[in-house]
């Protein structure tokens, strides 16, 4: 699955416990007609892939949908969910290579004219 929207905020990354468990979550507000602010939660390694996106950006989000049940003292049962994203790319297009050379206006060229005339041409096909 995926979430598309404009990072609202990203947060810094925490560590949890003894064994180093890592956690970042980012907000992305999605574009339609009733914006929705949609928490993602990148575990681990996945953190870091949070690092070149700023806050104002369009992404792209692939998640997970994780569910879990819990047991608390008075015996209880509860059910708590998040939502774990595993991938994240820009929707901002990508800027023209600045190597290739700029592509000359239409009205650069000569209009050809006459198509009737025949001319003649060495290509081999």
């Amino acid at each position: 699955m995926e979430v598309q929207g404009k990072v609202k905020m990203i947060g810094e990354t925490q560590t949890f416990g003894s064994n180093g468990f890592r956690k970042r979550e980012v907000v992305v507000t999605t574009e339609e007609q009733y914006p929705q602010h949609i928490m993602v939660e990148f575990v681990q390694d996945k953190c870091d892939l949070l690092n070149p996106f700023q806050v104002g950006q369009d992404v792209k989000i692939s998640i997970n949908l994780r569910g879990r049940e819990w047991v608390n003292p008075q015996g209880e049962t509860k059910y708590f969910n998040s939502i774990q994203g595993w991938r994240i790319e820009s929707l901002q297009p990508a800027a023209q290579n600045a190597s290739a050379p700029p592509t000359p206006p239409a009205d650069a060229f000569e209009p050809a004219t006459d198509f009737s005339k025949e001319e003649h041409d060495d290509l081999p096909f």
